[in-house]
C-alpha cells in the first residue's frame, strides 16, 4: 500500500548513510544514528508547509468556535439546518472544517513509511527496498553504546547474545530514548493544550488525558513490544522535531494574526476638536 512512499524514504536514508558512512564508517553505529536522524529531519522539513497550513486552518476554526456554538444552540434539533448554517459560516470566512485534517492525512503515509522502512531491517532479509543485503547486515550489526539498532528490549536473551548484545545494554540505551521522546511528546501536547483551553475549553479534557497517555503508551510499547532501537531513535527524532516545529510555526502564525490586526482599517471618525456631524 505504501510502496510508493517506501522507496523514496529508503532512498533518503541510503543517501544519508552514504554521506555519514564516508566520513565515519559504513558499519558505524553513529553513522546509522545520524542517518536515521537526518532522514526524519529531511522528511519533516519537506512537510513543514502542510503543517503550517493545518495550523492556520485550525486557528480559523478556533476563531469561529463561539459562532458555531450559537448555531448549535439555535438549530440543535434541526441537524440539516445546523449543518447548512455551519457550512455557510465556513464559506463566509474562507475556512473549511477539513482544513486542519487534510494536511495531516498527507503527512500520515510518509510517517508510516518511515516507520516501516526501519522495521524492515530484519535478520535474513535479502534487501530493504533501496538497500541490498549488505546494507541490511550493516544496519543489524551497527550498535550504539553496546545496544544493536535492529534489536529490541523484550527480545529473548539468547537472540540478543547472537547479535552481540544483552538486556543490560539494550535497557541502558532504550529507556533514555523512550523517556526523552516521551517528554518531548508531553511538552508539545501541553503547549497545544494551553492554547486549546483558551479557545475551545470543551475539548480540553480529552486533550489533557492524551497528554499523559501518549508518553505512557510510548514507554509501554517500547518496553514490551518488538520495537527496535532504530525505531526508538525515529520516535525520539520526530518528537523532538515536533516540539521545535510547533514552537516555531506557532510564532509564525501569531505574527500573521498580529499583522492582520494592525493592518485592519479603523472606522473613520471626526478629527480632534471637530464636532461629529449628524447625517
Amino acid at each position: 500500500m505504501f510502496d510508493v512512499f517506501l522507496y523514496p524514504v529508503s532512498a533518503i536514508l541510503w543517501f544519508w548513510h552514504k554521506v555519514f558512512g564516508a566520513v565515519l564508517s559504513p558499519d558505524s553505529g553513529v553513522a546509522w544514528v545520524l542517518s536515521i536522524t537526518f532522514l526524519v529531519f529531511t522528511l519533516r522539513l519537506l512537510l513543514v508547509k502542510p503543517a503550517l497550513s493545518a495550523l492556520r486552518a485550525g486557528r480559523r476554526t478556533q476563531a469561529l468556535a463561539p459562532q458555531m456554538a450559537k448555531i448549535k444552540e439555535k438549530y440543535g434539533k434541526d441537524r440539516q439546518r445546523m449543518a447548512k448554517e455551519i457550512q455557510k459560516l465556513h464559506a463566509d470566512n474562507g475556512s473549511s472544517p477539513l482544513g486542519g485534517c487534510l494536511p495531516a492525512l498527507i503527512q500520515l503515509p510518509v510517517f508510516l513509511s518511515l516507520y516501516w522502512v526501519l522495521r524492515d531491517f530484519t535478520p535474513g532479509a535479502q534487501s530493504n527496498h533501496v538497500f541490498d543485503h549488505a546494507g541490511v547486515e550493516s544496519f543489524l550489526n551497527a550498535g550504539l553504546f553496546g545496544a544493536k539498532l535492529g534489536n529490541w528490549l523484550s527480545q529473548p536473551a539468547a537472540e540478543l547474545a547472537a547479535f552481540g548484545t544483552d538486556h543490560a545494554h539494550m535497557i541502558a540505551v532504550g529507556v533514555p530514548l523512550m523517556l526523552i521522546a516521551g517528554l518531548a511528546t508531553f511538552f508539545s501536547m501541553r503547549a497545544s493544550l494551553i492554547r486549546q483551553t483558551a479557545t475551545a475549553p470543551q475539548a480540553a479534557g480529552i486533550a489533557k488525558l492524551m497528554m499523559y497517555l501518549a508518553p505512557l503508551g510510548m514507554l509501554v510499547s517500547g518496553s514490551f513490544f518488538p520495537v527496535p532501537i532504530g525505531v526508538l531513535l525515529y520516535f525520539l527524532a520526530t518528537n523532538v522535531w515536533t516540539l521545535g516545529q510547533q514552537h516555531f510555526l506557532t510564532k509564525v502564525v501569531d505574527r500573521e494574526e498580529q499583522a492582520r490586526v494592525v493592518a485592519k482599517p479603523k472606522a473613520a471618525g471626526p478629527r480632534p476638536g471637530q464636532k461629529p456631524q449628524r447625517r
